[in-house]
């Protein structure tokens, strides 16, 4: 029965009916009924849920899943009534950190999923260093030790990650908890570092600049939150690209006009036209009629471009394969494909 969990036992791992489990707020990562899901519920069909959940305890009788959505999903399609979860009493910025970071093992994640989740991430490391400036200032200890030792690896964190300076981070905890409008972002020129960093400090854990990503792609893609939704779709869709989508960003309310001028067009702007709307932006002078003026120019390398959703191409691709091994696939498999259309005209042919 669901009102029999004990809350108050020892974290471990445990059984807990799936009803008492809420889904982690504003969760990033999209959960979808795709070929991946169903091997997913295949694999727990055939060998049950071999990695537990993590969830965080709540008040009262119930629980936050933190790691495991997919799994959670699949578990309830195959019918099951508990799920195998490991139970932390952890803070929601530790829990927010966790959630991001265990999603960033999957094989493919989209753009706006890493968009959304490294923002979550970076305004989660923001809170902890507010609270444990907090604390400080309350003569507190944080693990039986003075708090300062780790407010300076979090604080190198964020500038190793972010490259919020010294300045802005200073800020945290003292000013009042700001939204990262202190993110230096390209015009504020993405891509080259701004403020001083300190060298020589290490940190106990870079988290990817973290999953092999550059800074200033991060930056990148926290900026990609700027976006109306139908634009960030097509960004997901591979037809848009990410400094494209990022210079879009800026434009406010004309997106609407620029998606509208895309859908009618079945055209999408390259990377130096949304420059030059930008810029035009920032001056004032961006109007309906120049939106529609740059968008329907003359685009050769687009006359013959095609595009799909990369969703759909995965779908059909064997797991695992490199680049170089997927465009050799797909090429053999349009050759098959055109002879066998080569075969079907000669039969009919006779």
């Amino acid at each position: 029965m669901a009102d029999k969990v004990d809350i108050r036992a020892p974290v471990a791992i445990r059984e807990i009916p799936i009803e008492l489990i809420d889904p982690f707020p504003n969760h990033p990562y999209k959960v979808v009924d795709d070929t991946d899901m169903d091997q997913l519920v295949e694999s727990i069909r055939a060998k049950g849920l071999l990695t537990p959940c993590i969830v965080r305890k709540m008040n009262g009788n119930r629980f936050e899943l933190v790691a495991g959505h997919r799994r959670k999903h699949a578990c309830e399609k195959l019918g099951f009534k508990t799920l195998k979860c490991e139970v932390l009493e952890i803070s929601r910025e530790e829990a927010t950190i966790l959630m991001v970071e265990s999603n960033f093992q999957r094989d493919r994640i989209l753009p706006s999923e890493k968009a959304f989740a490294y923002k979550m991430r970076l305004e989660a490391m923001k809170k902890q260093i507010s609270r444990m400036r907090q604390n400080q200032k309350k003569g507190m200890l944080i693990g039986g030790e003075p708090p300062e030792k780790q407010i300076e690896e979090a604080s190198t964190h964020l500038q190793n990650s972010y490259w919020l300076d010294d300045e802005d981070i200073s800020k945290i905890g003292n000013e009042g908890l700001r939204e990262s409008k202190k993110l230096k972002t390209r015009n504020d020129n993405l891509g080259a570092p701004v403020g001083h960093l300190n060298k020589g400090k290490k940190t106990r854990d870079i988290v990817a600049a973290d999953v092999g990503e550059s800074k200033s792609q991060i930056q990148r893609y926290i900026r990609l939150t700027e976006l109306i939704p139908g634009i960030l779709n097509l960004v997901d869709e591979g037809k848009i690209g990410v400094r494209t989508a990022v210079e879009l960003s800026y434009l406010g309310p004309h997106q609407n006009s620029i998606l509208e001028c895309m859908e009618l067009n079945e055209s999408y702007p390259t990377q130096a036209q949304a420059i030059r709307m930008r810029r035009l932006f920032e001056k004032g002078e961006l109007s309906s009629e120049q939106i529609k003026s740059i968008m329907t120019e003359s685009k050769p390398n687009q006359k013959e471009r095609f595009s799909m959703s990369s969703e759909k191409i995965f779908k059909l691709l064997p797991k695992n394969l490199s680049r170089r091994q997927t465009e050799k696939y797909v090429e053999a498999a349009l050759e098959h494909y055109a002879r066998y259309l080569e075969r079907k005209a000669k039969g009919r042919e006779r």
